[in-house]
């Protein structure tokens, strides 16, 4: 099986920068596409953003494009959501999930994380 342990998420000041990161172990990390999701209180889960499993591919959602860049390092079996000028809305439970096919819909990805806290004060 996979697990996936997100880190990094806490309270920051908006304009301020955030780097979730996610571990994962079980199955081959390489062959494996990677994701964010996020879910504000009283909020659907919603995709944010997607890496290939060469890192030469990504995806975002339109709210955070040019603000936040995922990453992998697969020799670490980590990837990373970097959040930059970060904004009020931006509050939610963030989650890493992994699935074989890029996908951006929450029933398209198989492994989830147990989710990470961003909280971004005004």
């Amino acid at each position: 099986q996979v697990q996936l342990v997100e880190s990094g998420g806490g309270l920051v000041q908006a304009g301020g920068s955030l780097r979730l990161s996610c571990a994962r172990s079980g199955r081959t990390f390489s062959s494996t596409v990677m994701g964010w999701f996020r879910q504000a209180p009283g909020k659907e889960r919603e995709f944010v953003a997607a890496i290939s499993w060469s890192g030469q591919s990504t995806y975002y959602a339109d709210s955070v494009k040019g603000r936040f860049t995922i990453s992998r390092d697969n020799a670490k079996n980590t990837v990373y959501l970097q959040m930059n000028n970060l904004k009020p809305q931006d509050t939610a439970v963030y989650y890493c999930a992994a699935d074989k096919r890029v996908g951006f819909e929450v029933n398209e990805y198989d492994y989830w994380g147990q989710g990470t806290q961003v909280t971004v004060s005004s």
